[in-house]
Parts: structure tokens; C-alpha cells; sequence
């Protein structure tokens, strides 16, 4: 077997740095290669220590080396760090949201990134500075109800510091995961991998300064969770459900993760995601298919306020499909409702800053 170092520095090229969107050789990352016959040595430099993609980036880098070479390279990766310049005030230009809001569900199906995309869109529909992470590390979806898979954000460099430029549309600057993955991709994280990546998209973003940064956090509770209290002062919660009871039972998990005395941060209110089915020529109709008044009854036991009850509708889910956010339409009998939402979440969130004090990060030992 003969391998060269070009051969080697091609099949390098096809490792794509997912937070950066370019690969390891574009970005000056491999160095010192050597070949003796079928092992391959390398430095694999990262700017710093703790890049979260650094085990990935490894593996990558050798199952790329098996793939294009030969399935019987032994790969051996040094791992370097770069010197650079401490972090700056410029990697937390997302911390200057006037309002944080959590979009969170207690279980997975329900809608929640769904709901998230369009309150964002119907926000900045309304005239607010709107921004929408999508914190949903493990089935990013944002991308593709936007249109704008297969985009990658641009990158600017300030005071030494790379700054990752969020991607606009229907007026919203948003950044995911998925922006930095294919779409086939699983990812396959630990806890401290998914929140490091959280904390990048976050701490190394120019977000501006939004009105409301809308958080499209992950299913049930969990370090990600965790993450986002911690990075940013959440102004509130909210909290989406179906009518159904096994997903209700799930909701109150979430609301008391919030509303624990550690976390702390107001639960603004429940959103009735399919609240009935209603065919688009037959809108007077109301079909109760997961039940009626199920997240009423909670709002009430809880003493949270119910902010919307959003109909099923075909269009719905065709809109997201096709990249159109149905907030876009506010014709439709979904596009109103979102916007009806929108209005009570800023209405809500109001009540909360004139009552309340500013919310604080959150500290857990």
C-alpha cells in the first residue's frame, strides 16, 4: 500500500468543521503528516481547548482517512491547541435580548418547534428585532421550516475573534445545529458536547440586539436546559402541549423544572398546539381528535395563563415542509392564530417586566 500526502490531504478535505462550515484543511488544522507505510500520523491543531467537536473531529478526520484511502490505515491523531486571544466582550453579543423567551415542551410530537418558528416570525411580523435559536441540539428543524437548509451563516472576524453571522429570513435571525450538519446526520452527543455547542451558537454570535430571542429548546428537561438558564437571563417560559393526557402529564414535569427555587424563571403560558382538527374549506369546523380543554384545565390548576389554542390545519403542515412558515399568511386560520398568540406572549411577557424583577442567570453547583 502507497499513500501520499496528497492523497492524504484530499481525503482530509471532505472533514467539514460543523461549527465552522469549512473543512479541516480550509481552515489550517492538519499539520506535520507522515506516512510510513500504512499508518498515518498528524496534528489536528484546534483554536481552542475545549472546541466541543474535538472527539468528533478525531473520528472524523480517521474514518475519512479508511474511507478514501484504505480500510486498513491506522490512523494516529495528535490534538493541538492554538494560541488565541482570551475571550472578548464581542463573543456575548447575545446575552443584549431585551426579552429571552424558552419555548418548551415536557415531551416530543407536539409541536413545539413548530410553534416556536411561527411565534418568531409573527413577532417580527408585529415590527420587534427578533432572533430564534434553535437549541433543539438533537432534531434541529428550524433549517428546513425556513427554507434554508443547506445554508451555511458567514463567519467575521473582530478583535481576533471568529463571530458566526446568523442567517435571516421572513425577518428573523436564527441559528441551528442544523445549519452546521446534514440533514442525515445524528448527533450522537453527551451532555457536555450538546451544551458546549449551545454556548458557542450563543457567546460567538453577532444576534444584534433582538427584542425577543426565542429559544427552541429540546423535549423534557435536561443539561441543555440547563445551559440556557445558566447563559442567559431567561425573561420566561412557554410551555406547549397537545390536548392529549399523556402529554399533559409531561407539561407539569416542565413547568416545575422551571419553577424550581434554583431555576426560577416565570412560566408565561400554556400554548394548545392541535387543539381540534378544522378542514381549510370547512374553517367553521372543529374537530376535537386529541380531546377538548385539556391544557385549559391545566392552565387553570396551575394557575397559568392558557396564551393560544392553535387549530390543526393541513396548511400547517405543508407550510413547514416547504420552508413557509404559516405566521407568513396571516389569512389563514393558522396565520391568525399565531398572530393572535404573538400579541398575548408580548402582552404577557409586559405583565412580567412591570411586575417582576429582571430575571438573572442561573447558578447551580
Amino acid at each position: 500500500m502507497k499513500i501520499t500526502v496528497e492523497e492524504i490531504i484530499d481525503a482530509l478535505e471532505r472533514v467539514i468543521h460543523p461549527a465552522l462550515g469549512k473543512n479541516v484543511v480550509e481552515l489550517g488544522m492538519v499539520g506535520d503528516v507522515d506516512v510510513d507505510a500504512n499508518e498515518v500520523s498528524l496534528t489536528l491543531t484546534f483554536a481552542k481547548s475545549a472546541d466541543p467537536m474535538k472527539n468528533s473531529m478525531v473520528k472524523a478526520c480517521e474514518k475519512a482517512l479508511q474511507n478514501y484511502l484504505h480500510p486498513d490505515v491506522v490512523a494516529k491523531i495528535n490534538v493541538a491547541t492554538a494560541h488565541r486571544q482570551p475571550l472578548t466582550t464581542v463573543e456575548r453579543k447575545s446575552l443584549k435580548a431585551k426579552n429571552v423567551i424558552a419555548v418548551a415542551s415536557g415531551k416530543g410530537g407536539v409541536g413545539k418547534s413548530t410553534v416556536a418558528a411561527n411565534i418568531a416570525v409573527a413577532l417580527a411580523k408585529l415590527g420587534n428585532n427578533v432572533g430564534l435559536l434553535d437549541a433543539d441540539i438533537y432534531g434541529p428543524s428550524i433549517p428546513k421550516m425556513f427554507g434554508v437548509e443547506g445554508v451555511r451563516p458567514e463567519l467575521t472576524g473582530e478583535d481576533g475573534q471568529e463571530i458566526i453571522i446568523p442567517v435571516e429570513r421572513f425577518g428573523v435571525r436564527m441559528l441551528s445545529i442544523g445549519f452546521f450538519t446534514r440533514p442525515q446526520d445524528a448527533m450522537i452527543w453527551r451532555g457536555p458536547m450538546a451544551s458546549s455547542v449551545i454556548k458557542q451558537l450563543l457567546n460567538q454570535s453577532d444576534w444584534g440586539a433582538p427584542d425577543y430571542l426565542i429559544v427552541d429548546l429540546p423535549p423534557g428537561t435536561g443539561d441543555v436546559h440547563l445551559t440556557i438558564v445558566q447563559e442567559l437571563a431567561v425573561t420566561g417560559a412557554l410551555i406547549v402541549s397537545t390536548p392529549q393526557k399523556v402529554a399533559l402529564a409531561d407539561v407539569v414535569k416542565g413547568i416545575n423544572m422551571f419553577q424550581t427555587p434554583k431555576v426560577n424563571v416565570p412560566i408565561l403560558g400554556i400554548v394548545e398546539n392541535m387543539a381540534w382538527f378544522t378542514p381549510e374549506e370547512l374553517p367553521d369546523n372543529r374537530y376535537y381528535i386529541f380531546g377538548n380543554g385539556g391544557c385549559k384545565a391545566l392552565a387553570e390548576q396551575e394557575g397559568i395563563k392558557l396564551l393560544g389554542q392553535i387549530p390543526l390545519v393541513q396548511g400547517i403542515c405543508e407550510s413547514s415542509d416547504n420552508g413557509q412558515p404559516v405566521a407568513e399568511n396571516e389569512n389563514s386560520i393558522t396565520g391568525r392564530a399565531f398572530i393572535e398568540l404573538a400579541k398575548r406572549l408580548i402582552d404577557a411577557t409586559n405583565e412580567r417586566n412591570e411586575n417582576q424583577p429582571p430575571t438573572k442567570r442561573v447558578e447551580i453547583g
